[in-house]
């Protein structure tokens, strides 16, 4: 038992990258489409690759969406719109007609004319209402045929028998000058305007309903396509019809129910395919970043990105296929490349693609331009941290989808009449939503807990609260971390190491110096030395609690542990000297390891050029006449003891980059000391 746990802790670190990759092959194949996939792909007007296709069953042929919008189309312009007659309102205007006669026609009309006139104007207002007044002008044409509803009944008319206030004072006049009666003509009019209401109304949601109802009767199908029948030949251009039939095959071959066990094994294939991608990203990050694969959060970030991708186009997929590349998937590789390098981060990009083959359509076309786009992004997208570089790489990125849409459609049209513009305003969206990559770098540093560029470039100015402490408590060592920023930067840029990062690193590495500023040479500017009242071993002490100090002070500061390692490894496990010689020489009894510094060793090109800057540039402040052949005999005897005591072992460094940023060093130096090569006499 004892010996299983001790394996199980020994390799807990791999065991939790295992339970990763299932974790996230369980997630991405809950996401995918569960149907069954159409295994031939195609193209319209380009040759069928494959060998002759018969019909596997009896099939309908789907009609094209172009068909479907313009049978939709006639059915909206054909659909008789109904109007609601309301009788009441017709029967309270003939009862105010009724009410209002006696008062305005006075007794000295004679009462057998009176009773005329007053029928006449019954009659007059029935012929109004006879199929009614509406309200409103209607956008309808005079002559369109209408349902008018009269409670439960419905009749078949035309939209012009309906009286709008205008025409209803047409008719009017026009009753009235053809009767007996034009000497009332005024009378009758002002009765009429004041009695006369609108009792016809256009029934919105009545005529919307029967919209539906037409609509849904609208067949989907045409034709049908028998079992045996002869689909397409090898080598045959499809045409638009059997570029029809081939999409309602796959159709019907994706809409087929599954038993259960059927579905299972469409699982357990997805399980396989996603398992076996993952996992070659997995080796490909033990291989070629080991460091990365070491650390479980940085996999834990590269797996939650992938995933997040997924999840998203996912969602646009269900949602409409045709904004797929409104999911802006270059951010991936510009957020992998921000927080580790460019070559993980198209490797990547590339794996995530092969994914996604498996849910959008159009599979060899989006597959093409993505991986376009993500090389597009690698190779444009650097040093995101300024802002005009974000823009033009989004620029350009937008560009190469525009481009390669452009090709595929005249590929497949053989002309530029039918082109879509609304694709490109896809493309311009998804262009916009990588934008939104340096807010979310700057979420993933403080959920991650990873460094960019960006936070980078915060941290190497020097005006932040936690340098101008340092500048103030402890000039000359902010002094001598400026001198060694600017060599180990100059030697980063040279062996193409990350220079922003050992600058930072060089800026921060001495911070811990804070606290007892006046025990190191440098601030000590009124010639007392405090290391005279001291032991060795004491001054010892001091000077190799400074890296401690400097750990405590940058976490109380939250500083990335990226550059706390500069603080940590920026001496290694090498001895204070001065005093471990000073201690020899007062015969006391010497531990060597209480002169030594607690490392760890460098584990990186980064910390090991900082080392080499902070020794050299430490150590030409010793030097009372440098020349040119003087300093270039220290860089080599130091970096060369460096070398001895086994300080790089851990750092991916190689000789031949050692003896470059010797070379850069020694320039450097000499430059500093406006010194010029000794030439022989």
């Amino acid at each position: 038992m004892k010996d299983l746990l001790n394996t199980f802790y020994k390799n807990q670190g791999l065991l939790y990258k295992v339970l990763l990759c299932i974790a996230g092959t369980i997630l991405i194949v809950y996401l995918f489409p569960k149907s069954c996939k159409f295994q031939f792909d195609f193209q319209q007007n380009k040759p069928w690759q494959y060998d002759n296709l018969y019909a596997p069953v009896d099939f309908s042929i789907l009609k094209s969406e172009e068909q479907l919008d313009e049978e939709r189309a006639a059915v909206r312009n054909n659909i008789i719109p109904y109007f609601t007659y309301d009788r009441e309102v017709a029967e309270q205007v003939l009862a105010d007609y009724n009410n209002q006669f006696p008062l305005v026609f006075t007794d000295s009309i004679h009462q057998n004319k009176k009773k005329q006139l007053q029928e006449f104007g019954k009659s007059l207002l029935e012929s109004i209402y006879k199929y009614g007044v509406i309200s409103e002008t209607s956008s309808f044409e005079p002559d369109t045929p209408i349902y008018l509803r009269r409670g439960n009944e419905v009749e078949e008319t035309v939209l012009e028998n309906l009286k709008t206030s205008v025409e209803v004072v047409i008719v009017i006049n026009r009753k009235l000058s053809n009767s007996d009666f034009t000497e009332a003509s005024n009378t009758f009019k002002e009765l009429f305007f004041e009695i006369i209401q609108p009792n016809v109304v256009f029934d919105e949601k009545l005529t919307d309903k029967e919209l539906e109802t037409e609509l849904a009767k609208i067949s989907p199908t045409r034709g049908i396509i028998s079992r045996g029948s002869r689909i397409v030949a090898k080598g045959e251009i499809v045409e638009e019809r059997t570029y029809q039939i081939l999409n309602s095959l796959k159709a019907e071959y994706e809409s087929q129910s599954w038993t259960d066990s059927q579905y299972n094994w469409v699982v357990f294939g997805y399980v396989l395919l996603v398992s076996v991608a993952l996992s070659m990203l997995l080796f490909f990050i033990k291989t070629y970043r080991d460091q990365v694969f070491e650390n479980n959060t940085k996999i834990t970030f590269i797996f939650f990105n992938i995933i997040l991708m997924v999840l998203l186009t996912t969602i646009v997929v269900k949602y409409d296929s045709n904004y797929v590349y409104v999911v802006p998937l270059c951010i991936l590789p510009l957020v992998i490349k921000a927080f580790f390098d460019a070559r993980l981060g198209l490797f990547t990009h590339v794996i995530t693609i092969l994914l996604l083959g498996f849910i959008v359509p159009n599979t060899s076309e989006y597959m093409f331009l993505q991986v376009i786009a993500g090389i597009v992004t690698i190779l444009t997208g650097s040093e995101l941290y300024k802002r005009a570089n974000l823009f033009i790489s989004v620029g350009q990125i937008t560009f190469i989808y525009i481009l390669g849409y452009f090709a595929f459609h005249i590929i497949h049209e053989g002309t530029i009449k039918n082109l879509e513009w609304q694709t490109f305003g896809i493309f311009f969206l998804g262009g916009l939503a990588t934008l939104f990559v340096q807010p979310l770098i700057y979420a993933y540093e403080k959920i991650f807990g990873l460094v960019s560029d960006l936070s980078l470039l915060e941290l190497s100015d020097t005006n932040s609260k936690l340098l101008k402490d340092l500048a103030n408590k402890a000039p000359g060592t902010f002094h001598h971390s400026l001198n060694v920023a600017n060599l180990a930067e100059a030697a980063a840029n040279e062996i193409g190491a990350n220079s922003m990062l050992v600058r930072v690193g060089a800026l921060y590495h001495d911070i811990g110096k804070m606290l007892n500023p006046t025990d190191f040479t440098e601030n000590q500017m009124t010639g007392i030395n405090t290391h005279e009242d001291l032991s060795p071993t004491e001054s010892a002490r001091i000077i190799i609690d400074h890296v401690i100090n400097g750990i405590e002070i940058a976490r109380k500061n939250n500083l990335p542990d990226r550059v706390i390692d500069f603080i940590r490894t920026h001496h290694g496990t090498s001895t204070v000297y001065y005093f471990f010689k000073k201690a020899q020489e007062q015969d006391e009894e010497v531990n060597i390891n209480d002169f030594k510094y607690p490392g760890p060793l460098p584990f990186s090109k980064e910390t090991a050029i900082l080392m080499m800057s902070d020794s050299v540039e430490a150590a030409s402040k010793s030097l009372k006449n440098p020349t040119s052949v003087l300093i270039d005999s220290f860089v080599e005897k130091i970096i060369n003891k460096q070398m001895e005591d086994g300080q790089f072992l851990n750092a991916n460094i190689t000789f031949k980059e050692i003896q470059t940023i010797k070379k850069v060093l020694k320039s450097k130096l000499n430059n500093i000391y406006h010194l010029r090569v000794e030439y022989p006499e």
